[in-house]
């Protein structure tokens, strides 16, 4: 029994990508097993924004706007998780546990939501014995409940572990929980995809409420025993500071508001593309739903790699500030591929751009997740993790959020307009729509370089007392 935990311990260490963030106070297991939530939060995004999105407007016949302004509620609580951080780093409790108790009622959410969704969706599309305004009324308190227990279960896990990881781990250990997020949104896909092919609302019900239970199941099973009771940290206090007062210390450094500037740009450029990447390679391209599904194949790959060199780099005591501008550069280019894919009918060069997308975004997202990170050990912040993490999310949920609406409504409105031949006969057709959005997310990602450009550390002031160098990151 011994020699065989040994050999799947070598062989996970070797071949699982990030598996050298274990370390003795945080092993391999643990951290697999916390970041359970991330897969809990990766399946119930799948359900929002991909499968239950299309159910409605393909199967159920609801209307587009209808479905968006839907999809487009759980991004309501977003601007919360800087809150919500905050809270659970001062949360008050006799059990001794400050994030347990968020992440549980986050679950709780999250669990409650999805059980209500799929029988509010049937009675919104008239498929039940009810008016119609209640499907509607239920149909948007389901996404509201599920959107807000993302929001705050994952706000709280980020925070746990960056409590229980030891400071020269936590870039290895936010690369592996970012990968388990993207295996979870993956696989999700593949699973509930195939489940729905054919169609019928009783399998609807089972699948959406099956995720549910599923939830509650993965969460439970990555909270048992990680955070360790401390009453002492949890007791009633007087003095216990104002949300406002710990933000204005917070927002009053101007290297954090800089970062945060970043981090919404960067997230705006690399998610306003998210809905067109395959309605492009579509409709431009004329590739098939086989092929366009490819791409996401190949955006996943791109970000995996970027998850891995940015875990690998800043192990080495890199900059996660000229990390994620190398993530910003490489968006650049990518955009450039894809935009010149479509004149010049190169199915490569939209395959490459889709690659590149990905692993441009790896590199910002694990770069600017561990610069906040950073900003908690500051000493006037006194190692609020949950606050840091909350408004680093809150930026990147919120920026992704309002770009990936507002490049589908500017697609739609450039595209029109070049189809009735108002931009003139050499922008007829419905690229230029496409192109006008990819254009807007290299200005952007100009914009993001240009935000990060002063936060970057000097070659020559590289850290060698410690492999990450964490607490002295220039932010």
């Amino acid at each position: 029994m011994s020699r065989s935990h040994a050999f799947w311990n070598k062989v996970g260490t070797r071949f699982l990508p990030f598996a050298d963030a274990a370390t003795t106070e945080l092993p391999l297991r643990r951290i697999l097993r916390l970041s359970l939530f991330q897969v809990s939060v990766g399946m119930a995004a799948v359900l929002l924004t991909g499968t239950l999105n299309r159910v409605m407007i393909v199967e159920l016949g609801v209307s587009a706007s209808l479905v968006a302004a839907m999809v487009s509620l759980p991004l309501l609580f977003a601007p919360l998780r800087a809150l919500i951080g905050f809270k659970s780093d001062h949360h008050q409790s006799l059990l001794g546990w400050k994030r347990v108790p968020y992440i549980w009622f986050g679950t709780l959410l999250q669990f409650g939501g999805l059980a209500v969704l799929p029988f509010a969706l049937l009675v919104m599309s008239g498929g039940g014995n009810g008016p119609a305004l209640f499907g509607h009324i239920g149909a948007a308190i389901a996404f509201l409940l599920v959107g807000a227990g993302m929001h705050t279960t994952q706000t709280a896990g980020l925070a746990l572990a960056t409590d229980l990881a030891p400071e020269d781990a936590r870039p290895r250990v936010v690369a592996l929980l970012y990968v388990m997020l993207l295996i979870g949104t993956m696989v999700s896909a593949i699973v509930i995809g195939r489940l729905l092919a054919d169609f019928s609302p009783t399998k609807l019900v089972k699948i959406v409420q099956g995720a549910a239970a599923l939830t509650m199941v993965l969460n439970l099973i990555a909270l048992w025993k990680q955070e360790a009771r401390n009453r002492d940290a949890t007791a009633m206090r007087e003095d216990r500071p104002a949300f406002r007062e710990v933000w204005a210390i917070f927002i009053a450094r101007p290297k954090t508001i800089r970062l945060l500037v970043a981090v919404g740009l960067g997230a705006a450029a690399f998610s306003m593309q998210d809905v067109l990447l395959e309605p492009y390679g579509g409709q431009v391209l004329g590739l098939s739903v086989g092929a366009t599904t490819s791409l996401t194949a190949l955006w996943a790959f791109g970000m995996l790699v970027g998850f891995g060199l940015a875990a690998r780099y800043l192990g080495q005591g890199a900059d996660p500030h000229r990390i994620a501008g190398f993530g910003g550069v490489a968006g650049i280019a990518a955009f450039l591929f894809v935009i010149f894919a479509g004149p010049l009918h190169a199915t490569a060069l939209l395959a490459i751009g889709a690659t590149i997308i990905g692993f441009g975004g790896g590199l910002f997202s694990v770069g600017t997740l561990t610069a906040a990170m950073a900003i908690s050990d500051a000493k006037d912040l006194d190692g609020r993790t949950g606050l840091a993490l909350g408004a680093w999310g809150a930026v990147q949920a919120t920026a992704a959020g309002l770009a990936i609406a507002l490049g589908a409504l500017a697609r739609d409105l450039v595209s029109a307009a070049a189809v009735a031949h108002d931009l003139g006969p050499t922008l007829a057709g419905p690229s230029t729509g496409y192109a006008f959005v990819y254009c807007t997310e290299i200005l952007l990602l100009l914009g993001t370089l240009v935000a990060l450009g002063p936060l970057v550390r000097g070659r020559g002031d590289a850290i060698p007392s410690t492999r990450f160098g964490l607490s002295e990151f220039p932010i």
